[in-house]
């Protein structure tokens, strides 16, 4: 497939989209219908669009990747995906009620309520960083693949390819905000997840295998175990740390998230919203285990067909995540190369547009009280939220052009963990406030609380190994939130009256 045809398919692509916002946003594009999409969405259509947003490109390209890498990781992601949905239905049982109850538009208003302001801005700005990290990491990893397989035969430089996305994502999101992307993101899943099941049937018949013969394949070759059970101290795929990790990742990571939350809270009930969280559990469980098959077949392809991991043009280096793009687009036929296209834009798009949106949110009620009834008809604030809007875009680029400069995975990768570290704090601010009703919080101290945590959470990581023999992996949040709980609980202090929420 040419550069050319690449770049109108994703212009025709982005017109779709843009098509989708402009006849949604005429019918709203007050502040209610981008925050909250006038908590009129429908619970089926926010399960389905929520997995596009929580799979993302780098699931797309580096679940399948990972399945063959040299670290010998097979299906031990599964594992992680089992706690992921745990996690999912703790937060249909806890924490949707809460917000629920008490009608929030950001879910960070509960720590206002409960300990005070300074708490209150500590979680937002938690979220704000965290997010704002996380997503142009997802999005800088795709828009490498895009740049070496399309703008670098224009010749166009990886700064303005980031420019590009960024602004067709802003173009179609800035008006009514989830209230498009409730529609949108329902779509892209739709692709996201199509693409997938096209890419496997054209895989097993380059491979002369039916979809059923390519189970029993999986199944015998070097890449589908799932379990890992020895070496709990020194390996991080033992079963428990990844059941443990997985679950409360996504506490932190989806229930103290204000982006997968927003859409939650904009179905018209707590009943449809725990409705669209277990539909979207069963969902996600299923596509992963997809994912992973998909993987296993690309490595089984790559060796019949002498298919060579493509080097990373920096350091030299095999690059796992690049394989499924190089057998894609450069391998198969133009339908799965087309297939594939569709896939990586739409999860690229439902990702950062989500989290563009909830930024903005994030921004506007926590910092500017737009959700305030005093604020509620003024009309300036629909200006103030679409200037928001755009400096959270350029912020993104800001922050993938740095992540570019450093040119070297590793740092990259060590960026994006320390993201996940800021996470732990909110588990254990949200664990202390639902768990110790009888205790008052010294709020001027929870800024310096959650800035320290992480901080020992990290030479705990780095010391482990050699001062207990215990490697860490994702449940280190655990221990992240933990301190954090432990620093409030030593700052608070006993209280006769016993409270509420």
């Amino acid at each position: 497939m040419s550069s050319t045809t690449i770049l109108i398919f994703i212009f025709v692509y982005f017109g779709l989209l843009l098509f989708i916002s402009n006849v949604i946003s005429k019918k709203g594009q007050d502040n209610d219908s981008f925050f909250k999409a006038n908590k009129n969405s429908k619970w089926y259509l926010v399960a389905f669009g929520m997995i596009g947003t929580a799979l993302s490109g780098v699931t797309f390209i580096s679940v399948p990747g990972e399945v063959g890498s040299p670290n010998g990781e097979q299906f031990k992601y599964f594992q992680f995906v089992l706690g992921n949905a745990i996690g999912f239905i703790i937060i249909a049982k806890v924490l949707l009620p809460l917000y629920y109850r008490m009608n929030l538009t950001s879910i960070y208003s509960y720590i206002e309520q409960r300990m005070g302001i300074r708490s209150y801005k500590t979680a937002a700005s938690i979220f704000l960083v965290s997010r704002t990290i996380s997503s142009a990491f997802r999005l800088y990893l795709v828009v490498i693949v895009l740049q070496r397989y399309v703008f670098n035969d224009f010749h166009i430089p990886f700064p303005v390819t980031v420019l590009l996305a960024l602004a067709l994502i802003f173009l179609y999101t800035f008006r009514s905000g989830l209230k498009t992307i409730i529609i949108t993101d329902t779509l892209q899943t739709f692709f996201l997840v199509s693409s997938v099941f096209i890419t496997i049937y054209f895989v097993c018949d380059s491979l002369n295998l039916t979809v059923l013969e390519s189970v029993s394949t999986i199944q015998k070759s070097n890449y589908s175990k799932i379990f890992f059970f020895d070496d709990f101290f020194t390996s991080k795929y033992h079963f428990v740390k990844q059941i443990l990790g997985g679950m409360f990742v996504t506490i932190a990571m989806v229930g103290l998230d204000q982006d997968l939350m927003q859409k939650n809270l904009s179905c018209k009930n707590i009943g449809e919203a725990q409705k669209n969280m277990f539909t979207f559990t069963g969902i996600f469980v299923l596509i992963n285990i997809i994912f992973l098959s998909l993987g296993a077949l690309l490595y089984i392809y790559a060796a019949k067909n002498n298919v060579q991991i493509p080097l990373d043009l920096a350091t030299g280096k095999p690059r796992t995540d690049l394989l499924f793009p190089e057998i894609a687009l450069n391998h198969l036929s133009i339908v799965p190369a087309f297939v594939f296209l569709l896939g990586i834009i739409a999860a690229t798009f439902a990702t950062t547009d989500s989290a563009l949106t909830a930024l903005t949110t994030s921004f506007c009620v926590d910092f500017l009280g737009m959700d305030k009834s005093e604020n509620l008809d003024n009309h300036k604030n629909v200006t103030i939220r679409h200037w928001v809007h755009f400096a959270f875009s350029i912020l993104l680029f800001l922050v993938i052009i740095v992540l570019n400069s450093f040119n070297d995975a590793s740092v990259v990768a060590l960026i994006f963990r320390a993201a996940s570290y800021t996470y732990g704090p909110l588990l254990g601010l949200y664990a202390f406030g639902l768990l110790q009703k009888s205790r008052l919080v010294n709020d001027r101290l929870i800024p310096i609380i959650c800035l320290i945590s992480p901080i020992f959470t990290y030479f705990l990581s780095e010391n482990s190994a050699q001062l207990f023999g215990y490697t860490f992996d994702n449940e280190l949040i655990i221990i992240n939130g933990l301190f954090t709980y432990i620093g409030i609980y030593l700052t608070s202090k006993r209280t006769e009256e016993k409270i509420s929420f």
